[in-house]
């Protein structure tokens, strides 16, 4: 069966920003004026169609990216709506991987928040083309020129307006398209659906002109010969800037800023416009490259419908009627329903049961799906996010993700035997469709603990372990994912000998540790002249990082450290794996006694907005928890207070603050980075007292 569309009449976005900004809500309208829903589901009564799970509704949050796909000017747009909130910042990470542009809503009254600024990094990483979407502007306090410069100074972007606002707050009477140089004002009555094009008024003629020459001379530097057009003073035509500013942006010279209020129903055609205008089809996008995985060579996937199937599963869910979801982008190939592909990091072949278009929990089954194009499939069981499914004939592996590290935790225990077998279940369910969920036994109390981004993250996943599964449980106290480190360089020796009476064990290893300033784990070889045998050295490697895993101190694992194997000694008849593992474990921990160990904590970002009657307390209470006061900033009439707290003193922060200030502060929170705890608080937390 022949494609749908072309493959240069495909889109893959995503809807990205700060919490509350607007996302899901230009996705409603987006749908709507495309057909797609009959009526705008609202995020303020639980009706958004993209905010389907029980706990979006009653919270009124993104907590899920969810996949849609609707049609523009004869063009396939396949979105996905991302969170906002820093706790599910592992949804935005993995959208972003596979999609080819994005959206970046901004709230016109708070500008670029903090949560914005995280995304907006993520995007550059995986260097996603985006446009500019200011909302909000019916809102009192908007500014439009101010969202603007706080994206040059907080972003480091290139922001060039191909639209701005006719008024602000109440005043706020549609938008000046500085492309077709027109005003566009849209009609209420018909829910923004019908809108008129008329002369840009008069007051606002002369900066039009300006904004439009200013705009031109930024994107044509991306086209040699509309540049050249330029120069020597000839004019361009609307359909030569659109392709001048297409190609700066594909380019990641610029962001389009467009401007709107989805509330209220404006603007939102014109970035649909932009999304086919200036965003890149997935043959815009380089080929994919990835590694042959049997001969180990970087191989490349053009997106064409002929090459062998190449994909990146994405997402994994789980649902009610069709079971096992995996999301996939397709990179290349055609897929059809019954295929076999081949996973390579498990060497498992993948059966291809169904293939599911997703418009958030529904779908519609397709026989087949093509290169470029985001999809659902039922069938694969051993497959999970960030794994390659490909041709079986023409293998190749591409890049995975990588997911942060989980920072809360908390014990949690089944009420009664009967929910022993449902709690277990559950746990696997969540952990294979959140790579930041983690399970884990404690070694000392045997408790069964689980650990996730942030208080909200671990309290909807145990909510829905006991609305979706059924499971009944005692969840603990919220814990801190504490880690350890060295401060100096240490020489120690392992041995592990044993003798009895037959074969006996014999291992005996030389190690220097140090720390790494880099961070992470690095393993350096020097035996010389075969101290030890070559087959017994990751045997010992092995012991090394078994006994990392549990630290020194308090049982919190042993993070960023390089050890050196200098040598050691063997028996031709009783050296053995074990012997060396042991060996190796034995002389990690002689070595981390002796290289001053010390705990780290993780630190958190906090971006307060506090009326200015509050600041003093907020500080006051900030100073308390330990924290540091990086700045203040003003915006409107409101005070931004930016911090850095430990984590271990953050838990209950939301009912705290609203008792300071009467419920008109908001903030929001995003992990930093892992410091050393002050050496008066480690006694406190190693006895398990925490930090008081």
């Amino acid at each position: 069966m022949a494609r749908e569309r072309p493959i240069e009449k495909v889109r893959n976005i995503g809807i990205m920003a700060h919490i509350d900004a607007g996302k899901t809500t230009l996705t409603e309208r987006i749908l709507y004026y495309s057909g797609r829903v009959r009526r705008m589901g609202e995020v303020h009564d639980g009706a958004a169609v993209m905010d389907w799970m029980d706990q979006e509704k009653q919270r009124g949050i993104t907590i899920t990216s969810a996949a849609t796909t609707c049609y523009w000017l004869d063009h396939r747009v396949n979105i996905i709506d991302t969170p906002g909130h820093v706790d599910f910042t592992v949804e935005v990470e993995r959208s972003l991987r596979v999609l080819d542009g994005a959206i970046a809503v901004f709230c016109g009254v708070g500008g670029v928040e903090s949560q914005s600024e995280a995304v907006w990094k993520q995007a550059d990483e995986y260097g996603v083309p985006r446009l500019a979407f200011v909302n909000k502007m019916d809102r009192v306090g908007a500014d439009f020129w101010r969202a603007v410069d706080m994206m040059v100074e907080r972003l480091g972007a290139h922001p060039v307006p191909v639209q701005f606002p006719i008024g602000a707050g109440e005043d706020f009477d549609g938008v000046v398209d500085l492309v077709h140089m027109k005003a566009i004002r849209y009609d209420q009555k018909s829910l923004g659906a019908e809108f008129v094009e008329e002369e840009i008024p008069e007051e606002h003629a002369a900066d039009a002109e300006r904004l439009r020459a200013s705009m031109i001379e930024q994107s044509v530097e991306a086209d040699d010969e509309l540049f050249e057009k330029y120069v020597h003073g000839d004019a361009l035509t609307d359909e030569e800037i659109v392709r001048a500013l297409r190609k700066a942006t594909i380019g990641g010279k610029i962001v389009p800023v467009f401007c709107g209020a989805a509330l209220k129903n404006v603007g939102v055609q014109r970035i649909l416009d932009g999304v086919v205008d200036y965003l890149p089809s997935p043959a815009d996008i380089p080929p994919v490259t990835g590694t042959n995985p049997y001969t180990e060579k970087d191989e490349t996937r053009e997106a064409d419908d002929e090459k062998p199937v190449a994909a990146l599963a994405f997402k994994i869910a789980s649902d009610s009627y069709v079971g096992r979801l995996t999301y996939l982008r397709m990179y290349s190939g055609t897929l059809r329903k019954g295929d076999q592909l081949l996973n390579p990091r498990t060497e498992k072949k993948e059966r291809i049961g169904r293939i599911l278009l997703m418009h958030a929990n529904k779908q519609e089954d397709l026989t087949e799906a093509h290169s470029g194009e985001i999809v659902a499939v039922v069938g694969p069981k051993s497959t999970g996010t960030g794994d390659t499914l490909c041709d079986v004939k023409k293998p190749i592996t591409l890049e995975s993700m990588v997911f942060p590290e989980p920072v809360v935790s908390v014990a949690i225990e089944p009420k009664t035997k009967a929910d022993e077998d449902k709690l277990s279940q559950a746990l696997a369910r969540l952990s294979d469709e959140d790579p930041t969920f983690v399970t884990r036994t404690d070694d000392e109390t045997g408790q069964l603990i689980i650990s996730g981004m942030g208080e909200l993250h671990l309290e909807v996943l145990t909510t829905r372990m006991l609305r979706e599964f059924g499971v009944r449980a005692n969840v603990g106290k919220p814990m801190v994912a504490y880690r350890e480190t060295i401060t100096e360089a240490a020489v120690a020796s392992g041995q592990f000998i044993r003798q009895s009476g037959g074969k006996g064990q014999y291992g005996d290893v030389k190690i220097r540790i140090e720390p790494l300033a880099d961070g992470g784990f690095e393993f350096v070889d020097e035996v010389r002249n075969g101290a030890i045998p070559r087959e017994f050295i990751p045997a010992a490697r092995h012991g090394i990082e078994s006994a990392m895993e549990n630290g020194i101190l308090a049982g919190y694992p042993l993070v960023d450290v390089k050890v050196t194997l200098l040598g050691g000694s063997y028996h031709d008849v009783d050296s053995t794996d074990i012997a060396f593992r042991a060996a190796g474990s034995i002389a990690f921990r002689e070595a981390a006694m002796k290289a001053h160990p010390v705990l780290l904590e993780p630190i958190l970002e906090i971006e307060i907005v506090v009326p200015e009657q509050y600041v003093g307390e907020v500080i006051a209470d900030l100073n308390a928890r330990g924290g540091r006061i990086e700045g203040t900033r003003v915006r409107g009439d409101a005070r931004i207070v930016d911090a850095t707290v430990p984590l271990g003193r953050m838990f209950g922060y939301a009912t705290a603050i609203r008792s300071l200030t009467q419920g008109r502060a908001s903030y929001t929170t995003q992990f930093a980075r892992y410091a050393m705890v002050p050496p008066d608080k480690q006694e406190r937390i190693m006895s398990g007292w925490g930090w008081t």
